[in-house]
């Protein structure tokens, strides 16, 4: 069959996957493929949630049998040294390092809605 398809002009397939800048964050989101689309769904791993930001660089997903239900995969990595294992989340201007030499966090740390300075001023006093 593939040798009487190839003298026939076959339309061009549209990629299945591509990189596009992110021109309105949030879920759903606005991404440029070229031109822009809208409403494209996020999706991240079971328990993870994220909003593309304005700028982002992300991997959009063209489902459906004719790729007319793109979606978001996820966003290219940060420039970030991180050593085989280790794992960086992080976002405006928070963090958490899971590394080699342990776990380092950025930014307030929250317990139940207190901050942990908080939290160790009413141990302390009321020990």
């Amino acid at each position: 069959m593939w040798t009487s398809e190839r003298n026939r002009n076959l339309p061009a397939r549209e990629a299945a996957a591509e990189l596009g800048t992110v021109t309105l964050g949030g879920d759903p989101a606005g991404v440029s493929l070229g031109g822009e689309r809208r409403w494209l769904t996020v999706y991240g791993p079971g328990g993870y949630s994220w909003r593309p930001t304005a700028g982002d660089k992300v991997l959009v997903l063209k489902a459906g049998a004719e790729g007319e239900s793109p979606c978001i995969l996820g966003t290219t990595q940060g420039e970030e040294e991180l050593r085989p294992g280790e794992v960086r989340l992080a976002g405006c201007g928070s963090a958490i390092h899971l590394g080699e030499d342990g776990v380092s966090l950025t930014g307030q740390v929250y317990i139940n809605g207190q901050t942990l300075e908080e939290l160790i001023a009413a141990i302390v006093d009321g020990a």
